[in-house]
């Protein structure tokens, strides 16, 4: 795959040149798709096109249109919600809720809880549902795991998450920021649960292990979506790598809380996400967060179609009842941290599956197999596909 790169001069948080430098404006003809700008951690790129093989022939709802009654929510602005946004850019701190767009950030923020996304604000991964900037980053905070551990500390949590950008271009991922971060906030607040939400590592186990040697109360790694979906949404992962990835967890430490995240809404069928089901409990994933995809701008993929309430109530109860997941957490604006603190109290971990090691590590995603090569893909045999 030929990839396009385009340098930015340093800005200030509205996009400005800063030192001097004179701000450019870089038109390529392709590939065209979200760049948003104000990132201060590395050189955004495009995330190309939003168009999918699989929304052919699909009728997909156009982003104008309006959202049912059950996806509206009130706007964030309550006075413990700008205290955390001033505290956040004065430690120069990311968040998840507010990279991807979060629905809940207003009641999570009022309620004193917030996802922090390390290892900066550019990933390396261009997921076409993400609201986070993909690019090539330009460092590396090494203080980064003490400012947060700081800042846990003086909004007295009691459970935290810690998720971040993909950061391929790093030997371990970034596992060891992780795994830094995990300790400095076990020594600066004895009790607060820590729960982290961490990438594939490309398969890496050693990267891993950093992870799980750390001890966090919940590993989590979200698939995101369903086999046939997957090339196409998250092209930079392997559908069968992430649901091992936390099948080799219960083999490293059979006694932590597993947790993976899916997406409604981006074309998945019925028996799709059944069978997605049933192959993460082979890897004896332990907590299942289901919920609305919703687009972040039109240059993501559409969103097919709207997920009712009662629907998320009928796949928890699927979940929990067919399936086994010690917990579902199922609704339309739920995301992988909505209620964590809960789960990470109530919930108790089950033993290993039938997956315990780590599958098409050495195999690349779609999104880094060249045009002119071709991959076959592991477990099915005689099917060649181009990369994309």
């Amino acid at each position: 795959m030929e990839l396009f790169f385009y340098a930015l001069p340093k800005t200030d948080g509205g996009g400005r040149a800063r030192n001097g430098e004179k701000a450019v404006s870089i038109d390529t003809d392709t590939p065209k798709g979200y760049a948003p700008a104000g990132k201060n951690t590395g050189v955004v790129k495009p995330k190309g096109s939003s168009r999918i093989r699989a929304h052919e022939g699909l009728e997909t709802i156009d982003i104008r249109s309006r959202k049912p009654s059950w996806l509206k929510v009130r706007s964030p602005g309550g006075t413990n919600y700008l205290r955390l946004k001033k505290m956040m850019r004065s430690e120069g701190l990311h968040t998840v809720c507010e990279e991807a767009g979060c629905p809940n950030i207003g009641e999570c923020w009022e309620a004193g809880t917030a996802t922090f996304m390390i290892l900066g604000d550019v990933c390396t991964r261009a997921c076409k549902y993400c609201g986070v900037a993909h690019g090539m980053p330009t460092g590396l905070d090494e203080d980064e795991p003490r400012r947060v551990a700081q800042t846990v500390a003086e909004m007295a949590l009691e459970h935290v998450v810690i998720t971040s950008v993909n950061r391929d271009e790093l030997p371990d991922g970034g596992a060891g920021i992780y795994a830094d971060t995990i300790r400095r906030i076990q020594e600066a607040v004895p009790g607060c649960s820590v729960e982290v939400l961490i990438p594939d590592f490309k398969g890496d186990e050693d990267a891993l292990k950093i992870v799980v040697d750390a001890r966090p109360s919940i590993l989590g790694h979200n698939l995101e979506t369903v086999d046939r979906l997957h090339p196409d949404v998250r092209p930079g992962g392997r559908y069968w790598r992430s649901i091992s990835f936390l099948g080799a967890v219960k083999r490293l430490d059979a006694g932590m809380l597993t947790k993976t995240g899916i997406i409604l809404g981006m074309g998945e069928e019925e028996h799709e996400l059944r069978q997605a089901m049933a192959d993460l409990r082979e890897a004896a994933v332990d907590i299942l967060t289901l919920g609305q995809y919703l687009r972040p701008s039109p240059m993501h993929i559409p969103v097919a179609r709207w997920v009712t309430p009662d629907e998320f109530a009928m796949w928890k109860k699927v979940g929990e009842e067919e399936y086994g997941f010690r917990h579902v957490e199922a609704g339309p604006l739920v995301r992988s941290s909505y209620h964590a603190k809960e789960q990470a109290r109530e919930v108790e971990a089950g033993g290993p599956g039938t997956i315990q090691n780590v599958m098409e590590a050495d195999i690349p995603a779609p999104g880094e197999v060249r045009l002119d090569l071709v991959q076959i893909e592991l477990g099915r045999s005689g099917r060649a596909i181009n990369g994309a």
